[in-house]
């Protein structure tokens, strides 16, 4: 039997669920034959259906004999309980939530999870955003940066490996030599509105185990923002000092604009 409770995280009983699907693809039966079809004891098989009942989700349609509500009205009963219960918890912790703790830093276990958590970041982003990050992780983030940019957030987008130009703040972060590049670890970092960040660095090869920081802590914000910042004046630097060539006009409006951007 499965173990669809867990599974789905509804609000009945894996007993109450299997019995409930099994009604749906063979009815009217007994308690007798719903124990065999569905493989609930037959000890439970009563409590099961007078839970049902209770619900209005299972109807005694003939004396002894069982029939399901439509699975279609079944499931709009369940929305609609789920909706007035989240409702229900959405007053409970608004009238029990005090102040937020904004000088904890909390941390985010796993590429998945800090990916959705960017993702959230970039989503609600209102004025500007700040990121650094590799093409593995571009790869999830670079759709939600552009349609950002496109509403009016200002994206400064530093890659770390040379990549097309995207957006209208970009540079390649300099390439380190391969004695300081250590090559088992991505540097990600993000900043949002100045009131929020999410920073660190994925190992190679243990995208579950790596670790993220995230937090609204004013001081740890501002100088993660301003770290970002400076990668920009590092791009330019090593541009003319390293590299030996002159800014492009469009260079020099950017360092212009990230000069004034305190």
């Amino acid at each position: 039997m499965a173990n669809i409770n867990t599974e789905l995280n509804l609000g009945l009983s894996d007993y109450a669920l299997t019995a409930y699907i099994a009604l749906c693809a063979n009815h009217p039966v007994n308690g007798s034959q719903l124990s065999r079809q569905s493989g609930i004891p037959r000890a439970r098989i009563y409590d099961v259906l007078e839970t049902l009942m209770a619900k209005g989700f299972v109807i005694e349609s003939n004396k002894g004999m069982y029939t399901p509500i439509p699975s279609d009205e079944f499931i709009r009963r369940m929305r609609q309980n789920f909706e007035t219960a989240l409702s229900s918890l959405k007053k409970k912790l608004k009238n029990a939530r005090q102040t937020p703790e904004k000088d904890v830093i909390w941390t985010i276990k796993g590429h998945t999870a800090a990916m959705d958590k960017a993702l959230d970041m970039i989503e609600n982003a209102r004025d500007e955003i700040y990121i650094r990050m590799s093409p593995e992780e571009s790869r999830h983030l670079d759709s939600k940066l552009l349609t950002a940019e496109s509403r009016g957030v200002q994206v400064k987008y530093i890659s770390m490996e040379p990549d097309q130009k995207k957006f209208k703040c970009q540079i390649i972060h300099p390439v380190p030599s391969p004695g300081e590049k250590d090559s088992n670890a991505r540097f990600f970092d993000i900043v949002v509105d100045r009131e929020e960040i999410l920073c660190g660095m994925f190992i190679e090869g243990d995208n579950k185990g790596s670790v993220i920081n995230w937090g609204q802590n004013k001081r740890f914000v501002l100088s993660g923002r301003d770290s970002l910042r400076h990668d920009f004046f590092h791009y330019f630097l090593h541009k003319i000092q390293n590299e030996k060539k002159i800014l492009t006009s469009d260079e020099k409006a950017l360092y212009e604009f990230i000069e004034k951007d305190i």
